[in-house]
């Protein structure tokens, strides 16, 4: 039998070279922060080749793809998308507080 690790999501992805480090995160079922949130807790890292990297993208991108078909995930326009401009110069978007605001704050940091 393998050992199972439960992840909350990625916390810091560091490059270095050819070699991607990805630290997993999972939230803290004891330490709160000052807004009583659970706190993340570092649980693995992750450590690949750069190719191995961008392989493992590419599967997640797939896995991905066939959550938001299935329906389990429902993916956010870009800001462009729904007809309104960008605001700010340098292609930067708009502020994004309200849509961050009103979500759970155990939301996954990756899908914000």
């Amino acid at each position: 039998m393998h050992a199972e690790i439960y992840t909350d999501g990625v916390d810091e992805i560091m490059v270095s070279g050819t070699v991607v480090r990805v630290d997993l995160f999972s939230l803290s079922p004891t330490e709160r922060d000052a807004n009583n949130f659970p706190k993340k807790a570092f649980r693995q890292r992750l450590i690949f080749s750069a190719e191995g990297f961008a392989n493992s993208v590419e599967v997640m991108q797939n896995a991905l793809q066939g959550l938001v078909d299935a329906g389990v995930i429902k993916r956010n326009q870009p800001r462009g998308a729904s007809g309104n401009p960008e605001t700010g110069s340098g292609g930067e978007r708009g502020n994004t507080t309200t849509s961050s605001a009103q979500r759970s704050p155990n939301a996954s940091t990756n899908f914000r």
